[in-house]
């Protein structure tokens, strides 16, 4: 039998899930290699034998995306398959119209090909756009089911920028776990606000033995998905956060206009700081994607722990979540948001002091502006990070990532946090859809 030759296009998440569902005990099919975008480090790897399974003794090759033309003219491959998301969709087709002009197919995978079932009720929190409120959409859920007797855990989006056989599976349900797994200031920032709100979180990469542990503990699964992919595990019920900031991307970014069509529940979130025209744009593309869903509308109001007033006036540095000012391309987060409300005189540009790695961020993504991406993907970027906090010139640091920061590294001048969260306007609302749901899944 003659094997189909595939290559998996990903970024360390979506396509280790896709081959571990789809393909690693397919006899039928030889998985080339994994390419790699998005994240640093990950291509020169490979995916272990011990996870690849028997078909793969040697493992699984991951090499750099840029490096997918070459192999393609060298390998015979029959078709590649696009693994990762929060793209535009005319990247995704320049990607196929280079697979197709190679000889191969272009394959998306469908919606439920790859979604595991589980013996609990499992709620997806998805999203059109990285940025656009899962985290606070998820913490707020939790708290609501915990109000009301369940056992919550979460399971995230896969993040595996170390060992991968390792971190095959994670539990996390403390700072100290956080260190033992050593995880990144991009993990932490997933983990870390739903520890602080009580909760347990898996991750990892093997999502199947994942859901096995997850079920021991779990009356439900919450699924707080990361930039605007699918669920692996079938949702009793999908809810997606739209963001009207970025009016339109619910509808040209993949695979998140999928989310927009599937979900039962749509929350249309930050309207508090959104214009109106956005609102309404994200409001009309919902009427016409999914107009059985029921509509949440929310506010996501920014709070500055700590003496706010220090910021009025002052010259300040604002940091924000490193992939949403990245790939998830916007321009502004809840750091510039409590500067503009509080009066500072100055949001800081801080490329004329960034280092390393950091300065490797601004060349790449040169859109950024003048905010500094929490960018931590590993040590280097990390220390990197830390220089270029403490070379700005600036008064105040303001740092509007869901961790605190100055557990990982040095900040050397006055600093506050800003924290965020999701408040309904009105109902329908998440508590009565909720009740509904748990009048559907009593607790066990």
């Amino acid at each position: 039998m003659v094997r189909q030759r595939i290559v998996i296009i990903g970024a360390a998440g979506r396509d280790f899930h896709n081959f571990n569902t789809l393909y690693r005990n397919n006899p039928e099919v030889e998985v080339v290699t994994f390419t790699a975008a998005q994240i640093p480090d990950i291509a020169g790897r490979t995916y272990p034998s011990v996870l690849a399974g028997d078909l793969y003794p040697s493992g699984v090759p991951i090499i750099p995306e840029a490096d997918l033309r070459d192999l393609l003219e060298r390998e015979e491959v029959d078709a590649c398959v696009f693994s990762y998301s929060d793209v535009s969709y005319e990247f995704v087709m320049q990607k196929g119209a280079l697979v197709n002009a190679m000889g191969a197919d272009f394959i998306t995978v469908g919606a439920e090909k790859t979604m595991l079932s589980s013996i609990k009720p499992v709620i997806a929190v998805c999203a059109v756009r990285t940025g656009s409120g899962k985290s606070q959409t998820t913490r707020k859920i939790s708290t609501l089911l915990r109000e009301r007797g369940y056992r919550i855990v979460v399971v995230r989006h896969p993040m595996p920028y170390g060992d991968l056989a390792v971190q095959s599976v994670q539990r996390l349900a403390s700072y100290d776990d956080l260190a033992r797994h050593d995880c990144t200031i991009e993990e932490r920032e997933e983990y870390e606000h739903h520890i602080d709100n009580g909760c347990v979180v898996y991750a990892g990469v093997d999502y199947a033995a994942i859901l096995q542990e997850a079920e021991k503990e779990a009356d439900v699964i919450i699924w707080d998905w990361g930039n605007n992919d699918l669920p692996f595990y079938k949702p009793d019920l999908w809810i997606t956060v739209v963001d009207p900031h970025r009016p339109g991307h619910e509808i040209r970014y993949y695979p998140g206009e999928t989310n927009l069509y599937r979900a039962d529940v749509i929350v249309v979130n930050k309207m508090d700081s959104a214009d109106q025209s956005g609102i309404d744009t994200v409001l009309a593309n919902i009427a016409d994607r999914n107009p059985a869903a029921t509509v949440v509308l929310a506010d996501s109001p920014v709070t500055v722990m700590g003496d706010a007033s220090s910021i009025t006036g002052k010259r300040v540095l604002c940091i924000e979540d490193g992939p949403t000012l990245t790939h998830g391309g916007m321009k502004y987060g809840a750091a510039v948001v409590a500067a503009r409300q509080h009066g500072a005189s100055e949001i800081v540009d801080p490329r004329p002091w960034a280092q390393g790695a950091i300065k490797n961020t601004f060349d790449i993504y040169p859109e950024i502006g003048q905010l500094l991406p929490a960018m931590g993907y590993g040590d280097q970027q990390i220390s990197d990070l830390e220089k270029t906090v403490v070379a700005t010139d600036c008064d105040v640091v303001l740092i509007g990532t869901p961790i605190d920061l100055t557990r990982l590294i040095k900040i050397d001048k006055p600093c506050l946090r800003v924290g965020y969260a999701l408040e309904e306007r009105g109902t329908p609302n998440l508590g009565e859809i909720l009740d509904e749901f748990t009048t559907d899944h009593p607790a066990k």
